[in-house]
């Protein structure tokens, strides 16, 4: 089953709706192959791993559980305690779409990494290089290291590398190919709209 929404390469699922389906405006981007981009449109140059879907979803089967309890709290009459779940289950929710939010971003002027508490956006003129390089990674964003590829981006004013994806990460876990594409597809984002 397509999930469009959730795929980096959407423009392709629109062009199965016709030319009609999406009016292009003055500020698209033509590309030699003839592609159109919006230059406004930020977009993940991979897909989101099953780590990270399969996490979200346990999370939202959760919330659906204190829903659930929040419902028949109400029925046996305890208003507040009932507040109390239907909170909780809020914030399961919002946890939830975070963290499958979470990840790089790219669009023709910038660069995003999106984490669980913050985002860093920096400007494609603003990056000096993407490189892969061995070192200790986070295993799924746990304190427990082990060795893997990081992929960094190096800014033009120095500074600390922003680390934008890890092998070991909720993404790319057990995806050593999908890794490399990843790694791959941000590089010629840095080539194609860089200095």
């Amino acid at each position: 089953m397509p999930l469009p929404f959730l795929t980096a390469d959407r423009a392709h699922d629109d062009d199965r709706a016709g030319p009609e389906a999406a009016p292009l405006s003055r500020t698209d981007v033509t590309y030699a192959d003839g592609a159109y981009e919006d230059p406004e449109r930020r977009r993940r140059p991979y897909r989101p791993g099953p780590w990270r879907v399969g996490g979200a979803a346990v999370l939202l089967l959760l919330a659906s559980y204190l829903l659930f309890s929040a419902l028949i709290i109400v029925l046996a009459g305890s208003g507040s305690a009932a507040g109390v779940c239907v909170a909780a289950a809020a914030l399961v929710i919002a946890f939830a779409v975070r963290m499958v939010g979470a990840g790089v971003r790219v669009s023709t002027r910038e660069l995003r990494r999106t984490g669980l508490i913050m985002s860093t956006t920096v400007a494609w003129q603003d990056v000096a290089s993407i490189r892969t390089v061995q070192q200790p990674v986070r295993w799924l964003g746990l304190p427990r290291t082990v060795q893997g590829q990081v992929v960094l981006a190096e800014r033009t004013s120095g500074g600390t590398p922003l680390t934008l994806i890890t092998s070991h990460d909720t993404d790319f876990l057990g995806r050593p190919e999908a890794f490399r594409a990843a790694a791959d597809a941000l590089d010629g984002w840095a080539v194609r709209h860089g200095r």
